[in-house]
């Protein structure tokens, strides 16, 4: 696996050298908390009087939550997005979940960890999940051209497999122009195929990296196929409901959502409006999911054993993918894999939604994971990795110990 860092949405910057490290400059950040929230309460959101926890931390994660919490605040109150969930597990054992901010602006609704945030991209590694679980019951082969699985879906100049749909090679589009803006309703996930299935492809499966949510969308018709079921029905019996994730679901628009955020942007003057109405009914697997803090750490903490998938399928996840000619994309299957400077391999995926911005991010060896979820669209996300790092300086000091 090559070394480069890949950047997406949500990720910090490299430093560069003759600059502080990112070590250093988070603990310069953690030392200005303060100062910073202080200097920039007047202009942002009011906060709640008091934190929103679901629990207290562990006594012996203190010292560590403690300066992650001064991270959040300072950094809502300096950038002025709405509100922001954010949660972390150490060893599976949630040690921090906090709201900051409002779900709700308009009724001052306190931003909780239990409330349901759209969390765009994230979707795309739990409908990797379930492509797993059908390779492990022998139902769908990776290498297969998709038709096998999806007969409706016009054939291309070069056959199409999952695997290369999995890791962004086949060379299906992503959004044009206001694609992502949709209000149309789609029945199904094939009626959704109708957006791009006649386009041509960007290139030859396999000779370039280019991200897409339709290759995703794809994928879920594929899951149908193999799974001879519908997408969403399969979705929850095979990933949420076992996993206890009792409160994700599809980003229907019409039904009543108990602890749904609302959803904002900025306008051309920067300032916080509501977002416009979308139906993403034409992407569930692409990023139509809805979900919380605890169930993404829990879908997160569900790949660091084989109680959930085997070692081989967590294997297809996590291997990083390359093109024909032998260049690594920073992506296996669903997942995005890129490694930290103390060589730490970090397994994540952002997302970017109307009206959300997510951020999961798994370090394997420390078995720290961080979820991040903001109700705002294109929100900066660099201090869901400034915990993470904090979290994981903390774990590799104890286990040097």
């Amino acid at each position: 696996m090559n070394n480069r860092h890949i950047t997406g949405a949500g990720d910090a910057a490299t430093p560069r050298p003759g600059r502080p490290g990112r070590g250093t400059m988070t603990r310069c950040r953690v030392a200005l908390a303060a100062v910073l929230v202080w200097l920039c309460a007047p202009t942002a959101p009011a906060q709640p009087t008091a934190p929103l926890a679901v629990a207290p931390a562990p006594l012996r994660h203190a010292a560590v939550v403690a300066p992650a919490r001064a991270l959040v605040r300072a950094d809502i109150a300096e950038r002025g997005y709405p509100g922001i969930a954010i949660a972390v597990s150490v060893d599976g054992e949630t040690v921090w979940s906090e709201g900051f901010g409002y779900a709700d602006l308009e009724h001052r609704v306190p931003m909780r960890p239990s409330v349901k945030f759209r969390v765009g991209s994230i979707s795309k590694s739990m409908t990797a999940a379930a492509a797993a679980t059908l390779v492990e019951n022998g139902r769908l082969d990776l290498d297969a051209p998709i038709q096998r699985y999806v007969p409706a879906f016009p054939e291309k100049a070069h056959p199409i497999t999952t695997r290369q749909l999995g890791g962004h090679l086949a060379g299906i589009r992503h959004y044009r122009g206001r694609e992502n803006f949709i209000r149309d309703p789609y029945a199904t996930v094939l009626d959704a195929l109708s957006i791009f299935k006649d386009d041509p492809l960007l290139h030859e499966p396999g000779a370039a990296f280019a991200y897409t949510s339709y290759g995703f969308n794809l994928i879920s018709a594929v899951v149908a196929g193999a799974a001879d079921e519908p997408f969403l029905d399969y979705m929850r019996d095979a990933v949420f409901r076992p996993l206890g994730m009792r409160a994700t679901v599809a980003d229907f628009v019409t039904p009543i959502v108990p602890g749904r955020t609302r959803y904002y942007v900025r306008d051309a003057d920067g300032r916080v409006v509501n977002a416009p109405f979308v139906n993403n009914s034409y992407k569930w697997a692409g990023g139509g999911f809805l979900s919380t803090t605890g169930d993404v750490l829990r879908f997160a903490n569900a790949h660091l054993d084989d109680r959930f998938l085997s070692e081989s399928s967590r294997k297809l996840l996590f291997t990083e993918q390359q093109t024909r000619d032998g260049d690594g994309v920073g992506y296996g299957f669903g997942w995005f894999i890129r490694t930290r400077d103390d060589g730490r391999r970090l397994l994540s995926h952002s997302g970017g939604s109307v009206g959300g911005t997510s951020l999961m991010v798994v370090q394997p060896d420390t078995r720290v994971v961080v979820v991040g979820l903001i109700n705002l669209t294109g929100a900066n996300n660099g201090v869901v990795r400034e915990v993470l790092d904090l979290f994981i300086d903390a774990a590799a000091a104890s286990t040097a110990h």
